[in-house]
């Protein structure tokens, strides 16, 4: 049965002030080792951007277009694994508690790297795919973790982190991504799998357990670890429905950078250097807002501007890189998509103030799931499109399509968000 809204955010509120009022040994470096779980994830992922979209146009001997649509089925792939383990390692926290999942992720990942260095296929990169999809759901956990230790008035800051730790990992990633592949295009893979390895032997020694014995699961619910099972939470509250679907659409606007690579190629014939440096503008600019912006931005404007305001920005920038006729306005872009970040930390704010403290790995194990879902539709999507559109004498060459369509997804975002969003902002005015 859904509770009333009073009495679960009531509930809600209390346990969360009992879970951060406990001690917990060892905080402090516990959220600086999730912080740097989030970072080295990022990090091993960018360091691959600049290299794997090269290697597969390599491996698929030298056609671009062929190169981009395989890539695409590459990404849905690795959703659709996402898509069946999050809820499975989210419920798993939930009973056994987040140390040991977060643990096993990393290692996962390290695997996952030197699988890929060593694949002398386009075969041998699925499968580093497959484990890559399965193994990259900790971040579920994560938010689960950062979910135990932080207030309700705190924890837009706290998914905050998230963000900053997504733009630290896109600043080192892609750039040493790029200096490594100087070294060959196999470097960057060995790179990654060594940074995952060393974290989790770090967690090892220094990560605690957040979630106590009296607070976890008492038994697992296998129809939660449905995938679609799993997101029978997002239906109990019409708000978090409605964020939902406002987040789902935004996702799938998001896989549009799986042919960013593709695209600086296409247009600017740029290198795995220039394109390392470009994607490290973007975390240094994913930084400052998560950082900085989004406490300012949530404090000043409160949770649902904030979320509004990262949407507009965001689309802005992609109809910039649409239509820039040179790289400089290709750049200015990079800025604007980048204030997307405001979006996600206030969306997840306002989403956690819905479920119970047992329930925050569930919720986002379903966040996940809806990643997961618009990874599935995404990628495929827009390498279509862009492969459609760069194919040789074909009649209209537009390689910046994908951008228009990611552009106009986000607009139908914020124009969901905006009466979704209105109810909450009128029940928090009233409190206040």
């Amino acid at each position: 049965m859904i509770e009333p809204e009073e009495t679960l955010l009531t509930e809600a509120a209390a346990g969360e002030t009992r879970a951060t009022d406990r001690p917990l040994r060892g905080r402090r470096a516990a959220l600086i080792f999730i912080f740097v779980t989030i970072v080295v994830d990022m990090i091993s992922f960018g360091v691959l951007i600049p290299v794997l979209s090269p290697l597969m146009v390599k491996l698929a001997g030298g056609h671009l277009a062929n190169a981009a649509f395989v890539g695409g089925i590459f990404g849905t792939v690795f959703a659709l694994m996402q898509f069946v383990f999050s809820p499975l390692l989210g419920i798993l926290s939930d009973r056994f508690g987040r140390r040991p999942i977060i643990l096993i992720s990393n290692f996962g990942l390290a695997l996952d790297g030197a699988i890929m260095a060593l694949a002398p296929n386009l075969s041998w990169l699925f499968v580093g795919r497959i484990i890559a999809g399965i193994t990259a759901s900790n971040m579920v956990t994560a938010g689960a973790y950062i979910a135990d230790v932080t207030p309700l008035e705190k924890r837009a800051a706290g998914f905050g982190i998230i963000g900053a730790a997504f733009g630290i990992g896109f600043i080192a990633g892609p750039a040493l991504g790029g200096f490594a592949a100087s070294y060959g295009l196999r470097a960057p893979f060995w790179l990654a799998a060594t940074l995952c390895l060393l974290n989790g032997v770090y967690g090892l020694f220094v990560l605690p357990e957040s979630l106590p014995p009296e607070k976890r699961a008492t038994r697992l619910s296998w129809a939660r670890a449905n995938p679609l099972g799993s997101l029978d939470l997002l239906r109990s509250h019409h708000e978090l429905f409605g964020l939902a679907a406002v987040n789902l659409i935004a996702y799938v606007a998001h896989q549009s950078f799986g042919v960013y690579v593709f695209f600086t190629i296409a247009r600017f014939g740029w290198s795995p250097q220039t394109n390392g440096l470009s994607l490290a503008l973007v975390g240094i600019v994913s930084v400052l807002v998560s950082m900085v912006l989004v406490k300012r931005s949530v404090a000043r404007f409160g949770e649902r501007s904030t979320l509004l305001l990262g949407l507009f920005f965001a689309a802005l920038g992609f109809l910039l890189w649409a239509f820039s006729p040179s790289a400089g306005g290709f750049w200015l872009g990079i800025v604007f998509v980048s204030l997307w970040g405001l979006m996600s930390p206030a969306s997840q704010a306002l989403m956690s103030r819905r479920v119970s403290p047992q329930e925050q790995g569930q919720l986002q194990g379903a966040i996940n799931c809806l990643r997961s879902i618009a990874t599935m539709i995404g990628p495929f999507l827009f390498a279509s499109i862009f492969s459609y559109f760069v194919t040789p004498n074909h009649q209209f060459q537009f390689p910046g399509a994908p951008w228009v369509l990611a552009a106009a997804l986000l607009l139908i975002s914020l124009a969901l968000a905006i009466p979704v969003t209105r109810a909450g902002a009128r029940a928090a005015a009233a409190q206040a």
